[in-house]
């Protein structure tokens, strides 16, 4: 079995800017002021995201605040829905690349997100790539703060259901950014990289990505870097 582990935000689709601006309306109703400090977002999860936002405010990020941060990320996003499916988009190619793995035996694919479980439905809901892959055995940025313990988290999930003892070296992470090359990197997996995200194919490969794609559109082309032995 090969478990196939795909970013959202800049690999599958594109939230143009709404998941940025759910954590602004997250971060005004948690601390009554909107954030006054931009912090980076590519390819962090979102607890990282909301730690960084309150510590920049000067505000301690306790774990009671951090869940308030997170139920209120949810229903900022769940207000967006409409909106996403509006105005962002999938990808080139990432409705075909999902169907065709999906179709290769001993395959099985899910997410591995910086996303918040809840979000990441959303986000893949919006366009129908939410029943393209396994959610209930993804990694999200609501499992672990740290993304490079997502790989190990997905592990898990996966041998829970499947009753399948797999290596890491049986990960494939797809994503966009060079933290998601580091996250395979750190939890063993095999790193795809695609530049449809804010980094080049140079830097993703500088990253030590085993595979670099300029998009989604040649669906033969995933295939074999996913599948490459």
């Amino acid at each position: 079995m090969r478990l196939v582990l795909w970013d959202i935000d800049g690999t599958l689709v594109d939230c143009v800017r709404l998941g940025l601006f759910a954590f602004e309306d997250a971060f005004e109703h948690v601390t009554g002021r909107p954030s006054s400090e931009p912090v980076p977002f590519a390819g962090r999860t979102d607890y990282e995201i909301a730690v960084d936002l309150l510590e920049r405010s000067g505000i301690e990020p306790h774990d009671g605040l951090l869940e308030r941060f997170a139920l209120e990320l949810e229903r900022a996003m769940a207000r967006r829905a409409g909106e996403l499916g509006a105005r962002g988009r999938a990808y080139p190619g990432a409705r075909e690349c999902l169907e065709r793995l999906g179709r290769e035996p001993h395959v099985v694919q899910s997410l591995l997100t910086g996303n918040i479980a809840a979000n990441a439905q959303v986000k893949l809901g919006a366009f129908g790539l939410d029943t393209l892959v396994d959610l209930g055995i993804g990694a999200y940025g609501s499992d672990h703060r740290r993304r490079g313990r997502l790989v190990g988290v997905a592990l898990q999930k996966c041998e829970r259901k499947h009753g399948a003892k797999l290596a890491p070296s049986d990960v494939v992470l797809v994503g966009d950014t060079p933290l998601d090359v580091a996250a395979a990197r750190e939890g063993g997996a095999r790193a795809v990289a695609v530049a449809t995200g804010p980094f080049g194919a140079s830097e993703l490969a500088a990253a030590g990505a085993d595979a670099v794609l300029a998009d989604l559109r040649d669906t033969e082309a995933v295939v074999e870097a996913v599948l490459v032995n």
